[in-house]
């Protein structure tokens, strides 16, 4: 799960506190009782594999699982904790890599993180703090916003000088296009740039925004991204955004709780550093 998360044998391995050697030999393993390649292997990273890419997927919602149960039994003894429910992509994309920091910052306050797609609703001992993409406007709730978005093609590097070409919108025509479950799909982004003659609809669906864009990474085709999501495999170079041409979208990602949330402590401290992380990423 952590090689899949960081794309990275020798980060796996610093988070994990072993060697990469250990890492290295653990994934070889698991390949051969398996019997399919999870992996490509690349100078400076390793990518998943289309089946590596299901089978990490399967494997972060079991530990996730894991671990609500585990946490489900101790928290009694945890006064500092803070459950937080997020969408499993801006987990892995997103929250994740960054987690690091808050814990440096407030070492006393121990994040429990739950994934779905359902609201929180907020009851006693359950979630005290959720990150939601939407307008802001949920019932009851106070809402702080993080992060804008706005949507616009990405591949690997290989994609743009290989062949055939993509140096222009038009070129997608002879590219696979592939799809998230987001609403805003590639028909929208197709009509601002104005491109006709591409079958928006074809291609493969994945269930996850970061599964598409593990794909897109891999060399399968053009993804449509989120800006939030992309933009630290964007940063790493990981993904390219071939055209200038994006989206904007009318909903944002926003920290969401119920009134007088912020009146707790460890409450206020997550929301305050959301927001500076947001603000500095953006």
């Amino acid at each position: 799960e952590a090689a899949a998360r960081l794309a990275s044998f020798s980060k796996a391995a610093e988070e994990l506190h072993v060697t990469h050697g250990a890492v290295s030999r653990a994934i070889k393993q698991l390949e051969e009782f398996l019997g399919v390649p999870l992996f490509q292997r690349r100078t400076r990273q390793v990518l998943l594999t289309p089946a590596g890419a299901v089978y990490a997927a399967k494997v972060r919602d079991a530990l996730d699982r894991l671990a609500v149960a585990t946490l489900a039994i101790t928290q009694g003894n945890d006064k500092g904790a803070l459950t937080v429910s997020t969408l499993d992509s801006f987990a892995a994309k997103w929250l994740v890599p960054r987690l690091f920091r808050f814990r440096r910052l407030h070492p006393d306050i121990d994040i429990r993180l739950e994934t779905n797609s359902r609201l929180a609703t907020f009851e006693p001992g359950g979630v005290d703090l959720a990150i939601r993409f939407g307008r802001g406007n949920w019932l009851g709730l106070e809402a702080r916003l993080l992060l804008r978005e706005e949507l616009f093609p990405v591949c690997g590097p290989g994609l743009i000088t290989g062949e055939p070409p993509l140096r222009e919108p038009a070129d997608l025509v002879r590219h696979t296009l592939i799809h998230d479950d987001y609403p805003v799909d590639w028909a929208s982004w197709l009509t601002l740039a104005g491109v006709a003659g591409v079958d928006a609809q074809r291609g493969p669906v994945f269930v996850s925004s970061h599964l598409a864009l593990q794909a897109a990474m891999q060399g399968e085709g053009v993804a449509l991204a989120r800006s939030a999501l992309a933009a630290d495999d964007l940063a790493a170079g990981r993904l390219v955004k071939p055209f200038a041409i994006s989206l904007p979208s009318d909903a944002a990602y926003y920290a969401v709780y119920p009134p007088r949330a912020l009146d707790r402590r460890n409450v206020r401290a997550f929301s305050d550093w959301l927001v500076a992380e947001a603000e500095a990423a953006q």
